[in-house]
């Protein structure tokens, strides 16, 4: 065959890019295929709506933790229809968080198994059941019984709807749509904070019904996830679920053969279900356990940050700070900030990257709960004066809390959860993000139910101290060990973490692996340069 007769073939998704390069004072052209963006991104409203479906029922999460700040208040008026105590206010605030931990082991075993889908859809069943519990409570032991089973049914929704929504995102949009479940949270608690202050709370609770009854009914038409059909060895619903989330013009089969090469390389695919020793193995493996010790440092230092504190007792911790505001106002623009600013975190996630985000929210956390802190130990020392002095600036702590709330919020509140989609190997990325949000939600209860505790032993402007003290201590953990996943696949994320690559940053143009247009591959070797050859094509 002579040059005459020559083609080119080109894949009907690519675009050919002349490439020029010099070797010997000869200028070479070669033609490289770089693939046809149109054709690399699917239908974008597709993906958001499936992820917003999976994200509703963490809305519900917000009611649940928003619950406990307007009905202690309540409970523990002089009116109430079920008094308490300092002790039971702190066991319905905390009792949920207890709930939480057993339903995330859970979710992840049931994500494995079953399915993201079928995850997402069993997880509203005890939620609807425990706010039915509390709408119909006669004694306190019926609401800490409601509240464990909300909080079971929270704790199954974190990982699920976090995965499911990693899973059926492309990369440019992953980061921003992983962050809908903790614009979920901060919403739900919005609701609670705002129809709490104007009704009561048994009313509360049957409204709350609602939210759990809708995500099951609209995950009922969602598909299931592309990655988890293809390592149960189902390419065909594969195809058809990515039809659904991509649109007819996207190139579905090029995706599913990148799934099946990542799962036939990672060893993914070969059986429909992991033995228990395979299991094991995965979970000892460094691509799982570097990532889970991660994570779990970064959620018990930002738990110990006081956020949850914040919003458990946020009532209470209005009226105590001197504040000459109304306290319902002040928790309802509380409220109002946390779901702004957590909007505000999913977008610049996806422009600013997950390290620089988290460096806001850890010195800016600092910062606050110091300042509270050490304004609080003035206002302690003015009110035992004799004769008491009257506070002054009392508009500093508000300012404290709110300025808490922003920084908190952009980085702390959206990071660590859209990193649990993305940092785990596929074999046990459900188990794993299980036990992950497990970890989250018993650092939640440790630190809400001991800040009765603290505040008893350390004073509360020292416990706020303590927590501002935390959140520096993790800046530095943070700036030394959290890697940017910013634009990065779930394949390169998972080879990183496995020793694959080296490293997850970007080539820079221009280094000494690119001056002479060549990159090195995988194993470190430079490609061969072709030379031309007359009347043959180049293979």
């Amino acid at each position: 065959m002579t040059g005459k007769d020559s083609v080119v073939l080109v894949d009907k998704d690519t675009t050919p890019q002349i490439m020029a390069t010099s070797e010997k004072g000869v200028t070479l052209a070669t033609v490289e295929s770089q693939p046809n963006k149109a054709a690399e991104r699917g239908k974008a409203m597709r993906q958001v709506i499936a992820a917003f479906v999976a994200n509703l029922g963490t809305i519900n999460t917000g009611l649940i933790f928003g619950f406990s700040a307007v009905v202690i208040p309540q409970l523990q008026a002089s009116d109430s229809l079920i008094p308490v105590d300092e002790s039971q206010s702190s066991w319905v605030a905390s009792l949920s968080a207890i709930g939480t931990p057993i339903g995330c082991l859970l979710s992840g075993y049931v994500m494995d198994n079953f399915g993201r889908k079928k995850a997402l859809i069993v997880t509203q069943i005890p939620t609807i059941i425990g706010w039915i519990v509390i709408a119909c409570a006669s004694n306190v032991e019926m609401i800490y019984a409601g509240r464990v089973l909300t909080g079971f049914g929270s704790g199954m929704v974190g990982a699920p709807a976090r995965v499911y929504t990693s899973e059926v995102t492309q990369p440019h949009l992953r980061g921003m749509l992983c962050a809908l479940a903790s614009t979920g949270i901060s919403l739900g608690v919005l609701i609670q904070y705002t129809l709490g202050a104007y009704t009561t709370w048994k009313f509360l609770s049957g409204v709350s019904i609602i939210v759990p009854v809708a995500a099951l009914i609209f995950m009922l038409f969602m598909p299931e996830t592309p990655n988890y059909l293809v390592s149960k060895q189902k390419p065909e619903t594969a195809r058809k679920s990515l039809a659904r989330l991509r649109g007819s013009s996207y190139n579905i089969d090029r995706e599913v053969e990148q799934l099946q090469s990542f799962a036939a390389k990672t060893n993914a695919s070969g059986k429909k279900k992991l033995s228990l020793r395979e299991t094991i193995q995965a979970l000892v493996h460094p691509s799982c356990l570097k990532p889970f010790a991660i994570l779990t440092i970064y959620f018990m230092m930002y738990q110990f940050s006081g956020v949850n504190t914040i919003t458990f007792y946020a009532v209470e911790i209005f009226r105590d700070s001197g504040t000459t505001m109304d306290k319902n106002t002040c928790t309802i623009l509380l409220g109002v900030v946390r779901l702004f600013f957590t909007i505000i975190g999913a977008i610049l996630l996806r422009r600013c990257g997950r390290r620089p985000l988290t460096f806001i929210s850890g010195i800016g956390c600092g910062f606050t709960m110091v300042g509270l802190g050490v304004y609080l130990k003035f206002k302690h020392q003015w009110d035992m004066a004799d004769p008491p002095i009257e506070p002054t600036a009392t508009w500093f702590p508000v300012a404290c809390i709110f300025i808490f709330i922003t920084t908190c919020t952009v980085g702390f509140l959206v990071v660590p959860w859209v990193m649990i989609g993305e940092l785990y190997p596929m074999k046990v990325r459900g188990l794993v993000g299980g036990f992950t949000t497990c970890m989250a939600h018993s650092f939640v209860f440790i630190v809400v139910k001991t800040y009765p505790f603290l505040t008893h032993v350390l004073e509360r402007h020292g416990t706020f101290i303590l927590y501002g003290c935390f959140s520096f201590l993790g800046t530095v953990f943070f700036y030394l060990c959290l890697p940017e996943t910013k634009g990065k696949t779930l394949q390169e994320i998972e080879d990183y973490f496995s020793g694959r690559t080296k490293t997850l940053k970007k080539t820079k143009p221009g280094s000494n692996n690119q001056q002479d247009g060549q990159q090195l591959l995988a194993n470190g070797t430079k490609p061969s340069v072709l030379s031309p050859q007359k009347n043959a094509l180049l293979p």
